[in-house]
């Protein structure tokens, strides 16, 4: 069952070792791709609810937006990515990232002096277009690499959630409830077996569901 990792030293040591990888990975691609990027945390670990499931790997995500995106071919700008990101984990002794449909997957990595808790990197390509929408660049697998297809895929617009959030916030205590609930709401889809629901999809939920609570309420109109 997932609960949250009150260990506030292991996830800054964490953090702060998978921002170091994106800040090499950053530097690696301007300097040998000629390709600008920006890196920033998303997720659960962007908002102080990283979670675990039992004794399982804790998952960090990041999004690295590349400037004028559109304007590189996709499928070569994921290559590059991928061997980029790919030296600097030799470098550091790691093996080769493994390529999904949305992100770049690091191996679990684990401190020398504490073994006991793994973590992992998610990286997504992302990008802005001119409406500042953002789009992720997706690998769609076909079986033969020949055939595989790359293309920018918009996200849902969340600036919705992000405004119920800011107002659930405004409001001493009830953060704490969204926190429960989106356990509540993890655990739910893990114990039916239901992956189709990843973390982003039950922080929503969470949100929504708070938000809907304290309207009935009319603790906020």
């Amino acid at each position: 069952m997932y609960h949250y990792v009150e260990d506030k030293e292991f996830l800054r040591r964490a953090q702060s070792a998978c921002s170091s990888i994106m800040q090499e990975l950053d530097e690696l691609l301007r300097d040998d791709y000629g390709i600008n990027t920006q890196f920033f945390l998303v997720g659960s670990g962007a908002r102080n609810m990283v979670t675990q499931n039992a004794d399982e790997s804790i998952d960090y995500d990041y999004n690295l937006n590349v400037f004028n995106g559109f304007d590189y071919d996709e499928r070569e700008l994921k290559e590059d990515v991928r061997k980029a990101l790919n030296k600097i984990m030799r470098k550091h002794n790691l093996r080769d990232v493994e390529d999904s449909t949305r992100s770049l997957t690091t191996i679990k990595m684990h401190f020398t002096d504490d073994p006991s808790i793994d973590f992992s990197m998610d990286i997504c390509i992302v990008t802005k277009d001119e409406d500042g929408l953002w789009h992720r660049l997706k690998h769609e697998k076909t079986g033969y690499t020949y055939n595989d297809k790359y293309y920018w895929n918009k996200i849902p617009n969340s600036r919705n959630c992000h405004d119920k959030a800011r107002a659930i916030k405004e409001v001493p205590g009830w953060w704490e409830v969204v926190r429960q609930h989106y356990l509540i709401i993890k655990n739910k889809y893990l114990t039916s077996n239901d992956y189709d629901h990843p973390s982003v999809v039950c922080y929503f939920q969470a949100v929504s569901d708070v938000y809907n609570q304290m309207r009935q309420k009319k603790i906020i109109k």
